[in-house]
């Protein structure tokens, strides 16, 4: 009995008052049946190639590739690790709105791949800039490494795309 006469409620249940994680996406290995689940892997895939292409054209203009190195490493690890919190499970034991840090996640990846392409093709169109050296000009990219760095502007669209897909898809979660 309370101080005003009446029965005391019974305390809480701490299990029923925390509200559930809201993921609209199948965790574990059902993920990588979703159109979702196979953009990220397509991301990983092509955002590991950019990193070696542009790694292997040994970086002759590294202000304009070095940000493309950064963004390409980064999204890389953040999009393993995004892949390996929805395969394990995670994402049901940590109470969090889901769709919107999907949606947050590619957003934020996208604004930066897009600059990151922006930046590898300006990197790739200046081929015919010839550099003054001691001895002679000379063209500011090698023709091996024009080609790489054409094979990684084209990769970095691709997986500009594919960030932009996972984007429009997580969007339709968050806002359905």
């Amino acid at each position: 009995m309370s101080a005003g006469g009446g029965p005391v409620p019974p305390p809480p249940n701490p299990a029923v008052s925390f509200q559930s994680p809201r993921v609209t996406l199948p965790a574990g290995p059902d993920i990588l049946r979703t159109y979702s689940g196979a953009f990220v892997c397509l991301e990983i895939v092509f955002g590991g190639l950019v990193w070696i292409l542009v790694a292997s054209s040994n970086v002759p203009l590294p202000l304009l590739q070095g940000w493309v190195m950064f963004v390409s490493v980064t999204a890389f690890v953040c999009s393993l690790l995004f892949l390996g919190v929805f395969l394990s499970g995670v994402v049901t034991q940590i109470n969090a709105n889901w769709n919107f840090l999907d949606f947050a996640y590619h957003f934020t990846v996208f604004v930066f791949y897009f600059g990151a392409f922006l930046l590898e093709a300006a990197a790739t169109s200046l081929h015919d800039l010839h550099c003054n050296t001691t001895v002679a000009v000379q063209p500011l990219l090698s023709d091996n490494q024009y080609n790489i760095n054409v094979a990684a502007t084209i990769f970095a669209f691709v997986t500009t795309a594919c960030y932009g897909c996972s984007l429009g898809l997580a969007l339709r979660r968050w806002r359905p």
